[in-house]
């Protein structure tokens, strides 16, 4: 794809790397917990660094080896007839890391891509993670998958939604067998329903357990406590001080 850069290779990573060092640095906002600049932070978070919020997409060159990866994907994606653009809704270079957002009718496919394609070669997937926004409607279910290149030593984010009123999305396990568990724990907690998992059955929470306690829109609970004749309520029944 012409827009993943043009000239020589070295002259291109060393402008992109410089170029993501510069955007990196730019996203700090204040440091320190107050934003003081000497020494007299004694709140312990000194070396605290407050960011931007990420941008919603970017654009090329990404910096480090970034533009390569996408370059290598968008190719893949080309020789099988899908565009990148029709199976990558966004791309987003913030924080050192690579994020691909996936439309999930595509997702087994660019998981396949990553994997097996020489010039990728995302051997292994580290992880599952959900998160939920409510208020993000048609999106408020996200599913993170976190790619790692053993041979290359490159780490690669696919990140993929669903609505609320559909939350399905294509299981990995058949690409990435290290899923199975991680997105047994993704349902459990959330309730994203992975679409062709061998045992979508819970694995923290009692096999009886209603709803999904990580969702933001699952009521707050908690076990009476009682300590020497006092007891201590559940949260949605303490006294409010605000």
């Amino acid at each position: 794809m012409t827009e993943h850069g043009t000239g020589a290779p070295g002259e291109n990573e060393n402008a992109a790397a410089v170029a993501g060092r510069d955007r990196l640095s730019e996203q700090v906002i204040r440091t320190g917990a107050f934003g003081t600049e000497t020494t007299g932070d004694t709140s312990g978070y000194g070396g605290l660094r407050v960011r931007k919020q990420p941008p919603l997409s970017s654009e090329q060159p990404y910096g480090s080896y970034f533009d390569e990866v996408a370059d290598a994907l968008a190719g893949a994606l080309e020789q099988s007839g899908a565009g990148f653009g029709d199976a990558i809704e966004r791309v987003v270079a913030a924080y050192g890391e690579l994020t691909f957002y996936v439309r999930r009718e595509h997702l087994v496919e660019v998981a396949a891509k990553l994997r097996d394609d020489p010039a990728l070669a995302f051997e292994m997937c580290l992880g599952v993670s959900g998160t939920h926004y409510p208020a993000d409607a048609g999106t408020e279910l996200h599913a993170v998958y976190h790619l790692l290149s053993i041979s290359r030593n490159r780490r690669l984010r696919l990140e993929v939604t669903a609505p609320d009123a559909d939350p399905h999305v294509p299981s990995l396990v058949g690409v990435y067998p290290t899923c199975d568990w991680h997105e047994r724990e993704t349902w459990d907690f959330f309730g994203l329903v992975f679409d062709g998992h061998p045992a979508l059955t819970r694995i923290e929470m009692p096999d009886d357990w209603k709803g999904h306690p990580q969702r933001k829109d699952y009521p707050l609970g908690g076990i009476p406590v009682e300590y020497r004749g006092a007891t201590v309520p559940p949260p949605d029944e303490r006294r409010s001080y605000a």
